[in-house]
Formats: structure tokens, sequence, C-alpha cells
């Protein structure tokens, strides 16, 4: 059920900007997205507000409501502002659609379609009960909060992210195989920053061996981030006891196999929603042509190497009719280093 935006008043916009801020201090990782919800009054005052803290906690709405009721004040009759469709579904907790008939709310007002295949459905549910529905409000700027958790919803699959460093001339080693380091420290520290920003980190297995990475995310003094990724190896050799990326803190992961889409579906049903590539050629040029990758992190050095290590390989182009045209969103300069995000164009999802 797709409601119009555009009855929704002023006041409700107003409200839903305020939602849409407080979602973004929920977790941006896990299995959930980030959602916030505030409870206005007949005048658009504001009296309540809530946002999801994570998988298994209580939802926005919920959390709205106990604030409320703790403040002593009856919900019955005010209208819920929600950045993401209340649920309709019991998982880990209850339906937020039958919350909110239960405490007598008079309208709800939300951002963004729910697309999961067990969870939407919930505008039905609530205007079957009477409830007042609007969708669609500030719907822009809800789908860019939780962009990477509706792609992933959609596809049944984590939001790929792939970043590879390379010298100006495409390379990512120099002929004797060495790679340290590219680029500069400050692109470093903010690789590790989009680790962290991610629930699940991959390599190849050469990449593992060779290198024996701990790929845990780390802070510029050396410190981890609160938020570690799953660290995913993908290929069948065997990886020692004893490497680094085995006791990562954030948890280990081989996956025995070539196949890429299994990987994707099987971190899907672990709760893996992001996943960053950060392996070496190889894996990302598996990645781009199984057309798996949302969005592409280039780092460049101001360097030239030569020899024959590119930083891609084969991605099944063999003309230009076949070449993998991509959008570029942003380059940014640091310290003689250029940063480019790009995503593939004309992608539908």
């Amino acid at each position: 059920m797709s409601p119009t935006p555009s009855v929704a008043s002023a006041l409700e916009h107003e409200a839903m900007l305020r939602a849409l801020d407080i979602a973004s201090q929920g977790p941006s990782t896990g299995a959930n997205p980030q959602v916030g919800c505030v409870l206005i009054n007949a005048d658009g005052v504001i009296v309540s507000e809530g946002f999801h803290l994570g998988s298994g906690t209580p939802h926005a709405e919920v959390v709205a409501l106990g604030s409320l009721r703790s403040a002593g004040i009856d919900p019955k009759g005010l209208t819920a502002v929600v950045t993401l469709e209340p649920c309709s579904h019991t998982g880990k907790t209850g339906p937020c659609c039958q919350a909110l008939i239960e405490a007598g709310i008079e309208r709800v007002v939300y951002c963004v379609s729910d697309p999961g295949p067990d969870s939407a459905g919930g505008a039905k549910v609530l205007s079957q009960a009477g409830v007042s529905v609007v969708g669609g409000v500030e719907q822009e700027a809800g789908e860019k909060l939780i962009e990477r958790w509706l792609v992933s919803t959609r596809l049944q699959r984590p939001w790929v992210s792939l970043k590879w460093a390379m010298s100006l001339d495409g390379r990512s080693a120099a002929t004797d195989g060495t790679s340290q380091w590219i680029t500069g420290e400050k692109t470093r520290a903010r690789v590790h920053l989009q680790r962290s920003d991610h629930d699940a980190i991959a390599v190849g297995t050469n990449t593992a061996l060779v290198d024996n990475p701990s790929l845990t995310a780390r802070q510029p003094d050396g410190t981890l981030y609160e938020h570690q990724p799953l660290a995913v190896v993908v290929g069948q050799r065997d990886i020692a006891g004893d490497a680094l990326i085995r006791s990562h803190p954030g948890g280990f992961l081989q996956h025995h196999g070539h196949d890429l889409r299994e990987l994707a579906s099987e971190l899907f049903g672990r709760g893996i929603r992001s996943l960053y590539i950060e392996g070496g050629p190889t894996l990302a040029s598996a990645f781009v042509a199984e057309n798996l990758v949302d969005e592409f992190h280039i780092t460049m050095g101001s360097m030239l190497l030569g020899g024959p290590t590119m930083a891609l390989g084969d991605i099944g182009v063999s003309t230009m009719d076949e070449a993998i045209h991509l959008d570029i969103r942003s380059v940014e300069h640091s310290d003689g280093d250029v940063w480019v995000i790009a995503r593939p164009r004309n992608r539908e999802v």
C-alpha cells in the first residue's frame, strides 16, 4: 500500500525531519535499519520520540510509546511520524503496527515503505484498523539514510562496497609484489573507518596467506573501533590456524568456493547487510564480473609502478560495447592521494 504524500501537513514534514535526525543516532550496521519515530499532538507538538538501537531491541515506535507512558501521557489520538513503514510481523519483537493500534494512535505518517517480504504491509493493517495513514513523506531523505539496508532487503544479499588501492597507472603492486604503501596515512585511516561501517569485510585466500592481515578496523591511534566487521576469506586453500584473521574480534568465516552469489546469500542469512571487499585483483574482478558491486571506492596514490599487476583483471569485458559504465559520485584529494566513489550506471534494484 502506497498512500500519497501530498496530504501530509507542513508540521508533519517538520516532525519527519526530526524523526530522520534521531534515526541516524541508531547503529548503521546490522540486520535492522536505522528508524526514528516521533509522536505529535493535534498542534503538531512533539510529545515523545524514540529510535531503534539494533537487532533484538524495541523498535522506534515502541520506544516512543514507552517514553510517553513513562511520563504519564495517554497516546490515544496522537499522530506517529515514523521514518519506515511500521512492521507487520513478529520477529525478535512484536509488530509495531499492532502496538500503534492498541495504543490508540489516530494517524501514522511514514517516510519509506518497508520492502521486506515478511515485515511489509503495516500500512494496510493500520488502515484496516481505522488508522489514517500517509506514506512517502520526505521519502528521498529517508531512502538515502537506509539505502544500503533497502538495497540489501530488495536483493536478498548484502550491499557490496568494493575498495582497491592503485597507482596512477592502475597497478596494485610493484613487479616484485610489494604494495605497502600505495596510499598515505590519511587514506588508510579512512579505509579503517569504512571497515567499521560495514557488517563484513572480505579478502581472497591469496591475500590472507601472503599478507596475513588482521583486517580489524582501527582508529588512527591504533585502538579498535567499537564495531568490528565479520572477517571473511573466499577461496579453497586452508588458512593457517595461527593466522591473524582467525582471531578477528568480529568473527571469522571462510567460504570454501568461488560462487560469489552463494556467498552473498549465506551472508544475508547471517544478518549481514553490508560487505566491504578489500581483497586483491582476483576477488575484486570476480565481484565486478558477477555484477555484485553497488559502490566502488577507488583510492589512488600519486606514483607510477608499471609492471603486470593491475588493480583489476578479467571482468568479462572484451569490447567497448561491453564496458561497465559508472557514475562518479565524488572525487576527493588528500595528501597527494585521490579517493573516487562511483556506482554502476542505471543499476535497477
